[in-house]
């Protein structure tokens, strides 16, 4: 010690955890002053009202702490992207029943030796006719894990982001592992269990309560939105989407739609023109493409022409 510090009386300083002596609220109250306080005590501490606000599951699931919650399913997973540096991504939309080939051709196998042995089930006989059609769109499966594997390797920092489930959404996050690059996937709570599909990177996988605020995220970073055939999920981000930059609410985005067959089908933007309900120029707010290299080269060709390449020119 110095001798300045001596002639000061500086104490040293305290623990930051512990005191040498407990204060008084450090014990509880001794049975021998009173034998039933223990009992108290334990019902004081079991009461709902003493658990700490941000532990406590059950008040933060009450109606009036919907807003926290709200920004809660905002922030978490903002905080993590920022963290890991994700700028820009490329959101990949589809059908969860489109899988592989040789999974929905195992399941053939299965129905048409169901049918077999009970060739007057009509329920098997759907069933057979419905995986012969999702048979005839496995190809999609492919394109999209090849759409996943072609855009990681272009650009590390341009990111593949899916709804995290199973299909198609697992093939572009394969594509992206299959290349070792990282992939997001932003999944959602339902009523009933489900699972994200492996190949996502796990420290990119979030799980939202809100769709609302899992369709913000889809969009914060989005360099393209690409959707291949699919239901209700698929319809339901991809005319979020046309909605937001038909009115010019967010800064258009390229928007391929895979599959012209199965989209003619599906929708008939033709008709909506036609009836006056939406403006010819919507029809130009999206294109078909068929294949991974087409889906790429036109998200390419729709960025140069906007001014903002995704990719740097190559050099002279």
């Amino acid at each position: 010690m110095s001798d300045a510090s001596k002639k000061l009386k500086v104490p040293p300083p305290p623990h930051p955890r512990h005191r040498r002596e407990p204060l008084p609220g450090h014990r509880p109250k001794s049975i021998e002053e009173d034998p039933q306080a223990h009992e108290r005590v334990k019902t004081i501490l079991e009461s709902p009202s003493y658990q700490q606000a941000d532990q406590d599951v059950d008040f933060l699931n009450r109606d009036e702490i919907r807003g926290n919650r709200l920004e809660l399913d905002y922030l978490k997973p903002e905080l993590l992207l920022e963290q890991h540096s994700i700028r820009d991504t490329i959101v990949v939309f589809g059908g969860t029943r489109i899988r592989e080939t040789a999974a929905v051709q195992r399941e053939i196998d299965a129905l048409r030796a169901a049918r077999a042995a009970e060739p007057t089930n009509t329920g098997v006989a759907r069933r057979l006719e419905i995986a012969e059609r999702l048979l005839a769109k496995s190809h999609y499966y492919d394109v999209a894990r090849e759409f996943g594997c072609m855009v990681s390797s272009q650009r590390h920092d341009l990111v593949i982001m899916t709804g995290g489930g199973p299909g198609i959404m697992e093939a572009a996050n394969r594509g992206a592992y299959d290349v070792g690059a990282k992939s997001i996937g932003l999944n959602i709570h339902l009523p009933h269990e489900q699972y994200p599909n492996p190949y996502i990177t796990p420290d990119l996988c979030f799980r939202f309560h809100y769709f609302a605020i899992r369709k913000l995220h889809f969009l914060l970073r989005a360099k393209a939105l690409v959707a291949f055939p699919g239901g209700y999920g698929t319809l339901d981000e991809l005319f979020e989407t046309l909605t937001l930059v038909q009115t010019r609410t967010i800064k258009p985005v390229p928007v391929v739609l895979v599959g012209e067959r199965y989209w003619r089908q599906a929708i008939n933007v033709d008709f909506l023109v036609d009836e006056g309900v939406i403006d010819p120029e919507d029809r130009e707010l999206f294109w078909f493409a068929e294949t991974a290299q087409e889906i790429w080269d036109g998200i390419q060709h729709w960025h140069r022409v906007s001014g903002e390449p995704l990719l740097a020119p190559p050099a002279d």
